[in-house]
């Protein structure tokens, strides 16, 4: 990686470079010097415009995909020039207008949140991706079913009808009795209730003595607990919309490229990953390329920022997935007004918890 500074290059060789980067972000195509040599305000002829872009490919901040195809950003440049160039600016109206109006529209917060992740990809010619909060549905019922040498089904049902099951082992060789009073046990504890508030009233039952449990059921509680908690905390939930937005006419010269990205895209766990190392940031975060082993391959950039609940806590994250010629100063801003917009709604009397 080049530990090249904005400060160590020459005038012209900042401008050569900022032209080369937003010619590349405007056409995902590399930008030749005859091109540069029409730009307004560059007075070099052909050939000295070469010898900059020589230099600057030297320097790991440009590349040249073919012999004689022109030169286009690296990821080190491209971050050089996000952190050193790039003016960000306040959304358009209309960008703003299209976010507000289709977050407006009331209803369940699964709506907005579909609507903010349709709007970022409509917007940025991107995948726009939301990470939604963990859902915590009230639970109805809880049974055990026997599969075998100490092995049994979990099966729990919330007050809407869902249904989740689970496979946990049995310790010793727990009877249909002890299943049974386990699962009389946690409907009765779990009714009404989330499984965190469940779970919180029943452990402090059984680890107090005062469950009325023998050791076989309580483990099987336990057991069934901490299978269930520990799953839903590693369960990411996201929401991603305009996938097809990356089979635009530059990404086809290289599908191999975009086939990756929407392999990855699959990937809902690693995509989690990724957004949850913005949960901390006050403002949009970009991940460009290489930058993350996961885009690595792909070419790809994230822009992402975090969104907050009435009370200030962190529920999610909001972003864009693209390739790395994203148009980093639009998208970033309308990525900020997104989460603040979701963070500002979510408290509000026209969107339901349900």
């Amino acid at each position: 990686m080049t530990g090249v500074t904005l400060t160590e290059l020459s005038s012209r060789a900042r401008e050569i470079f900022r032209l080369v980067v937003e010619g590349y972000i405007a056409s995902g195509q590399p930008v030749g010097s005859k091109t540069l040599a029409g730009s307004t305000g560059i007075n070099l002829s052909p050939a000295s415009i070469r010898s900059v872009l020589q230099e600057l490919q030297d320097a790991g901040l440009l590349a040249a995909p073919h012999t004689s195809a022109g030169r286009m950003p690296t990821d080190v440049g491209l971050r050089l020039f996000v952190d050193g160039i790039m003016q960000v600016a306040e959304p358009s109206a209309s960008d703003r207008a299209q976010i507000e109006r289709g977050l407006a529209g009331g209803g369940t917060i699964e709506a907005a949140i579909a609507a903010a992740s349709l709007a970022l990809s409509e917007l940025s010619a991107g995948a726009g991706v939301v990470m939604v909060p963990r859902r915590e549905p009230r639970l109805r019922e809880v049974s055990f079913v026997p599969l075998g040498v100490e092995r049994a089904l979990v099966v729990l049902v919330d007050e809407d009808g869902g249904i989740d099951n689970r496979v946990i082992q049995m310790p010793g060789l727990s009877g249909p009795a002890a299943l049974e009073d386990a699962g009389n046990y946690l409907t009765a504890r779990m009714m009404g209730r989330t499984l965190a508030e469940a779970a919180a009233l029943t452990l402090s039952e059984i680890a107090g003595g005062r469950s009325a449990l023998d050791a076989a059921s309580a483990a099987l509680v336990e057991r069934g607990l901490a299978v269930w908690s520990r799953d839903a905390a590693q369960r990411p939930v996201l929401v991603v919309r305009g996938q097809a937005n990356l089979l635009d006419e530059a990404a086809l010269s290289d599908i191999e490229r975009v086939r990756q990205l929407l392999d990855q895209l699959e990937n809902t766990e690693a995509i989690a990953n990724v957004l949850d190392a913005a949960r901390e940031a006050q403002s949009a975060r970009i991940f460009i390329g290489s930058e993350n082993r996961l885009f690595a391959l792909s070419g790809s950039a994230v822009i992402a920022s975090p969104w907050r609940d009435d009370g200030g806590k962190v529920v999610g994250v909001v972003g864009v997935i693209g390739p790395t010629r994203l148009n980093y100063a639009r998208v970033v801003p309308m990525v900020d007004l997104t989460a603040q917009t979701l963070s500002k709604i979510i408290g509000q009397d026209g969107f339901s918890r349900k």
